[in-house]
């Protein structure tokens, strides 16, 4: 069917409100002087409620067994992720006109604008996958979509050992950290695994312990018997009634928690969370954006210094609350590896050093020259739990 009729069809259902029915779609065929069989009509009304409720002709894509990342770049450009690195995919739109109304759909259909006064969104979408838009001209090229699809079900720790992510020993050591309740932050780089590795770390938390997530938009899913979830609210079209991640730190300390995740620091929430840390609110942890672990302090010192905090001040914090930070990388053929466990300590100047405490590589994990003295802090840890 010419795109010029299937537009037609589209506006005729939406302006008289129908829905994608065979019967209704017939009614507008013929009003537009067209007859069809009853295959192509029922093939049509497929097309019209993928185009109308699902997200169109990227729908196939989404249901792709493993896709993590669909991004659109251009109607010709395409592009997925099945877990091992993006690669083109064969769908194509019909021009930008398409690409911009299903942006717009996306967005409304989560309760979001997308026009020229708001000219970007981010939003979590009905079936948990994560939408950003963009449309020109803040895009150059013409409108670009990303949309990430949480897994379905979290890896456990086990599976991460089986696939390869982690080593026999990281996976003992990453155990040992939960079960010691060790406060820690997980660090990568965009798509390493962050989310993956903090999931299956806190699906190892046993049924006594209360966990509260705060998230900026809902992911994790561990397995867990005892776990409240909060995310975080953007401004509605009149730019009212944001929740700030900040906000929802704070209640979660007065919610009774045994342990606190932040899916992702990345604002003044993490003075909230260094806080908690120092007030005996152990076993925390989230993630953050860092090429290596060595740039973690610099980058929670960036993050607590926009919220106010002075430079000795952060690195006090982060010395004192946080025990250790994960790594995670993601390989140049794309697989994502637990890189490394490191220690936080106090260097000469005061600030904060990281100190390799076991590191993968070639696939084989070696103990670092300062893991005598994490690892007994690991006992030590254990036996206080206990």
């Amino acid at each position: 069917m010419a795109p010029s009729l299937l537009e037609r069809v589209r506006t005729r259902l939406i302006a008289g409100q129908g829905e994608a029915t065979p019967a209704h779609v017939a009614a507008a065929l013929r009003e537009e002087g067209v007859l069809l069989g009853d295959s192509a009509v029922l093939e049509l009304v497929e097309v019209l409620r993928r185009e109308l409720l699902g997200a169109g002709r990227l729908d196939p894509l989404l249901r792709l067994p493993g896709i993590t990342d669909v991004l659109v770049n251009a109607p010709d450009s395409v592009w997925i992720d099945v877990g091992a690195g993006l690669v083109r995919s064969h769908i194509t739109f019909t021009g930008e006109d398409e690409v911009r109304r299903l942006a717009q759909r996306l967005a409304a259909s989560a309760g979001r604008r997308l026009d020229e006064a708001a000219p970007f969104v981010d939003a979590r979408l009905a079936n948990g996958a994560r939408l950003h838009a963009v449309i020109p001209p803040l895009s150059s090229d013409g409108t670009a979509i990303s949309i990430r699809i949480p897994r379905a079900t979290g890896f456990s720790l086990q599976e991460l050992r089986d696939s390869g992510s982690a080593t026999p020993l990281m996976a003992e050591l990453l155990a040992d950290v939960i079960d010691s309740r060790l406060s820690f932050v997980i660090s990568g780089g965009t798509g390493a695994g962050k989310t993956t590795v903090l999931g299956a770390l806190l699906s190892c938390i046993g049924p006594k312990e209360r966990l509260v997530i705060v998230e900026d938009s809902a992911e994790l899913a561990p397995h867990c018997e005892h776990v409240v979830r909060m995310q975080a609210r953007t401004a509605n079209v009149e730019g009212a009634g944001v929740i700030t991640m900040r906000d929802l730190v704070r209640q979660s300390l007065r919610m009774r928690p045994d342990r606190i995740c932040i899916g992702e620091v990345r604002g003044a929430e993490v003075v909230e969370l260094l806080t908690a840390l120092n007030t005996g609110h152990e076993g925390g942890c989230g993630t953050v954006h860092a090429n290596s672990a060595t740039d973690v302090p610099a980058r929670l010192e960036a993050l607590a210094l926009m919220a106010g905090l002075d430079r000795i001040a952060v690195h006090s914090l982060i010395c004192a609350g946080l025990d250790c930070v994960i790594h995670v990388e993601r390989e140049p053929e794309g697989k994502r590896v637990v890189q490394g466990i490191y220690s936080l300590e106090r260097g000469a100047d005061a600030l904060a050093e990281v100190r390799a405490i076991a590191v993968t590589s070639d696939g084989v994990t070696r103990m670092g020259e300062h893991s005598e003295g994490f690892m007994s802090r690991l006992v030590s840890h254990r036996m206080d739990s206990q």
